[in-house]
């Protein structure tokens, strides 16, 4: 091994790995976001209920987020670049198979379970290599990578919409497909490094002394190359289950307006290259969110879980008022209200699962915490297609999905009194006990004139 890999390079290459990241984020998470503009195509052509078409983005939220763990430990066997370029072939696979569209099922499993996969594969490890290369300036980093999301959704919106317009729905599908191979260029110029579980295997060989009879095999026989497993445990932890279960009705709702938007607008009659645009305005202001609440968290002003439910406060009531629109001026309006809000809650609520486990349990939770989160994502969607097949309106959709979103503030208000509570149980139980001696140096005085026999002065 050798030493130049001992530390991240903070810069130099590890600019084109972010460069590349940002491109993966927008392959995958943008195309999932924008998906919506085929929600119609798709209804329209099987004849079938809302809540029947919209298990195809229920099935890719579900094996997104269930792929992740998978992802992880592949990433530790492997290297990232293999399952970011595994990715992409399995995000091409499910759109070009999607062309064929032979039924809802056909759907489900290909441009559902398929594309679901690839976006996993290829996230996770895109999002992980990056703090891979950087320490210093790690957050500037994960914060360029992960606005590739907003800049490619910005494009993608009128891009879709001309797509589906010149080569039908399964044209646009295979066209996409293509685009998303473009993932694995991305997956092979994200050059390995040391990993750190190697580093500090080796670290603690070299370091063994010769007599303390642990030999190399023994070190070898405990298994370096997996330095750590899921920590099932945190279930029991009563913080974490709190912040699941926040994290599972906020993947309710928030898929939710991205998939109903379209259908909603072209309910109250606007044109179709205005409908687009809204995904584009949607995108545009869920950036703008990410690095304002990204800079103010940064500031440490205001606490991050309460950050956090001011935030899922404001987009429940950008919900709520959605449905009162009846033009493009007043959707654009609410639209971005809800974006910007949006995009505060993804900036802050990674750091906020920090403060909830602690850093040494982060990578443990963070997977578990997307395993749990990924109920609400499969069951959002098929629900609120339900509740729109049963009022005949997309707005109820909005409604369902902002009063989930107030439920979900209530879990971050307990999470937050019960931190508070432990936080002062700790300091009464850690309050130093007071010193039986009032002067501490007049010991030191004492002990001194004993040494050398002097008699010892009492004041």
């Amino acid at each position: 091994m050798q030493a130049k890999d001992s530390n991240p390079p903070d810069g130099g290459y590890g600019w084109v790995v972010v460069v590349s990241a940002f491109m993966v984020m927008g392959l995958t998470a943008a195309v999932l976001k924008t998906f919506g503009l085929f929600f119609v195509e798709i209804q329209q052509h099987f004849d079938e209920l809302a809540s029947t078409t919209s298990w195809i983005t229920s099935v890719t939220i579900t094996i997104f987020h269930l792929g992740a763990p998978v992802a992880s430990s592949l990433c530790v066997q492997y290297t990232h670049r293999t399952v970011v370029i595994t990715g992409g072939l399995l995000a091409f696979s499910g759109m070009a198979l999607g062309f064929f569209g032979l039924n809802m099922v056909w759907l489900y499993a290909t441009t559902g379970f398929l594309q679901g996969l690839g976006i996993s594969f290829s996230w996770t490890p895109a999002i992980s290599i990056v703090s891979h290369y950087f320490s210093k300036k790690r957050a500037l980093a994960n914060a360029i990578a992960s606005a590739g999301e907003c800049a490619f959704a910005f494009m993608f919106g009128p891009f879709f919409q001309w797509l589906i317009g010149q080569y039908g729905w399964k044209g646009a599908l295979l066209i996409i497909g293509g685009i998303q191979l473009n993932i694995c260029v991305c997956g092979v110029l994200m050059r390995p490094l040391a990993s750190s579980c190697f580093l500090e295997a080796s670290h603690c060989e070299t370091k063994t002394p010769p007599g303390n009879g642990a030999s190399r095999t023994d070190k070898e026989d405990q298994s370096p190359i997996m330095p750590k497993t899921f920590n099932w445990m945190l279930v029991r932890r009563p913080e974490f289950v709190l912040y699941a279960i926040f994290g599972i009705l906020a993947a309710m709702s928030f898929f939710v307006p991205p998939l109903f938007l379209v259908p909603l607008s072209y309910s109250l009659g606007i044109d179709e290259s205005w409908t687009a645009s809204l995904l584009s305005l949607l995108a545009m202001v869920d950036f703008g969110g990410r690095l304002l609440c990204g800079w103010y968290a940064n500031l440490h002003v205001t606490k991050s879980i309460h950050l956090l439910a001011m935030a899922i406060t404001l987009i429940s009531t950008s919900l709520m008022l959605l449905p009162l629109a009846n033009n493009y001026l007043s959707l654009a309006i609410f639209t971005g209200f809800y974006g910007f809000f949006f995009g505060t809650t993804v900036a802050i609520h990674i750091t906020v699962l920090v403060d909830v486990v602690g850093m040494p349990e982060f990578d443990s939770a963070l997977g578990l915490f997307m395993l749990i989160r990924s109920t609400g994502g499969f069951v959002g969607p098929p629900l609120a297609g339900l509740i729109v097949d049963m009022a005949g309106d997309y707005r109820a959709s909005f409604y369902m999905a902002g009063a989930i979103l107030v439920l979900s503030a209530g879990f971050l208000i307990i999470l937050d009194r019960l931190q508070q509570r432990k936080i002062r149980g700790s300091k009464i139980r850690t309050k130093p006990e007071k010193s039986t001696l009032t002067y501490p140096s007049l010991h030191i005085l004492k002990h001194h004139h004993r040494r050398y026999g002097e008699p010892s002065a009492v004041v």
